[in-house]
């Protein structure tokens, strides 16, 4: 793991990159996410589960719903959203193990920690296709890491950063492959460029991975 250097607020957001080699394991399963019947399922592929960081490993819970309020999400806000869980190779990846304990370290998040994992792909179908499509906002965590998988045939997706809703982004960034990004979700708002396919006969996606945490949650 490399730690990127920051001329930012040091502590609300936090750069690093993983080495590409720990993700190869990880990268086929991307090929193979569910779309499903949410507003943004044809484009944003998903598989969702909630594990604990117990001990140095990932352990899987049984929780596969999510629901942000319309406080928060004005695009599915108030919307219970059932996915299917990660795949279990994916869980047990030493990728998957070292971004969960760079998130937790970072955060100095307890033994036991409770992370949700969005595993995610946008598949650019359209001229510009949203990569966040409830655009500026925060997600309701304490902590939030974004991740780069890899990209291919696009254009567009880099990540921006707020310090209010109304303001421009002060911090703009494609994530590439392994880079990471850690930011407190009470300091900063985030939102993200949509993407398009460069050649337009050729498949086009951004792969990703989030994970969010609450204080407090933990076994």
């Amino acid at each position: 793991m490399e730690r990127l250097a920051l001329d930012r607020i040091e502590h609300d957001l936090q750069l690093f990159r993983i080495e590409t080699e720990l993700l190869k394991s990880i990268l086929p399963s991307f090929g193979f996410l569910p779309r499903t019947n949410h507003a943004d399922g044809q484009y944003r592929l998903r598989r969702y589960s909630v594990v604990n960081l117990l001990n140095g490993k990932v352990q899987p819970s049984d929780k596969h719903e999510f629901m942000q309020s319309s406080d928060i999400n004005h695009f599915q806000g108030d919307v219970v959203r059932q996915f299917e869980g990660i795949e279990n190779e994916v869980l047990g990846s030493v990728g998957l193990l070292t971004m969960c304990q760079i998130f937790a370290q970072s955060n100095q998040l307890p033994n036991g920690q409770e992370i949700e994992i969005h595993q995610m792909r946008v598949v650019s179908l359209l001229d510009e296709t949203p990569v966040a499509p409830e655009g500026v906002h925060q997600d309701g965590f304490d902590y939030i890491a974004l991740i780069g998988i890899a990209r291919n045939n696009i254009v567009g997706g880099e990540i921006m950063l707020y310090k209010d809703n109304h303001e421009a982004p002060f911090f703009r960034k494609v994530l590439d492959d392994g880079d990471v990004a850690i930011l407190d979700d009470h300091h900063f708002w985030h939102n993200a460029q949509p993407i398009r396919s460069i050649e337009q006969d050729k498949e086009g996606y951004l792969d990703i991975i989030v994970l969010t945490a609450k204080e407090g949650r933990n076994v």
